[in-house]
C-alpha cells in the first residue's frame, strides 16, 4: 500500500491540492500603506539613518583629515636623528601620502557636511508638509 501511495504522489495524481488563495488568510486593512503618518514617520527615520551615517563618514573624514598631522609631529620629533637631504625620497613619499590622506579626508568631511545639510532640508520638508509629525522631528 505505502509503494502504490508513493508512485502515485510521484506520479503527480495525488488530487487533494490547496490553491494558494485557499492557504492565504484574509488580512485586515492595517497595512502601513493605509496609514498615512506610518509612511510619512518611516520616511522620516530613513532620512534619519542616512544623516547618522554622514555623521559616521564625517568622524571618518576628520580621522583620515588629523592623520598626517600625527605623522609630522612624529618625524620632527625624531628630525635629530637624520638628515632630510640624506632620505629626501622617502621623505617625498612620506609627504605624497600625507597629502594624499589630507586630500581623502577633506573630501569626507566636505561631502559628508553637504550630505548632512541635504538631509536637514529634507526633514524641514517633511515638517512642512505634516504639521502632526513636526512635534516629533527635532
Amino acid at each position: 500500500m505505502g509503494d502504490r501511495v508513493e508512485s502515485n504522489l510521484e506520479a503527480g495524481q495525488d488530487h487533494r491540492e490547496i490553491s494558494t488563495l485557499e492557504k492565504i488568510p484574509p488580512e485586515t486593512e492595517t497595512t502601513a500603506s493605509s496609514d498615512p503618518d506610518a509612511v510619512i514617520m518611516g520616511e522620516a527615520q530613513l532620512i534619519l539613518a542616512e544623516k547618522r551615517t554622514a555623521l559616521a563618514v564625517l568622524r571618518s573624514g576628520i580621522a583620515v583629515f588629523v592623520l598626517p598631522l600625527s605623522v609630522f609631529s612624529f618625524l620632527i620629533a625624531f628630525s635629530k636623528q637624520y638628515q632630510v637631504a640624506d632620505v629626501l625620497h622617502l621623505f617625498v613619499l612620506v609627504l605624497a601620502v600625507c597629502l594624499g590622506l589630507v586630500g581623502l579626508g577633506a573630501y569626507l568631511v566636505i561631502r559628508s557636511i553637504m550630505r548632512m545639510h541635504h538631509y536637514d532640508l529634507m526633514i524641514s520638508s517633511i515638517k512642512k508638509k505634516h504639521s502632526r509629525i513636526s512635534e516629533f522631528l527635532a
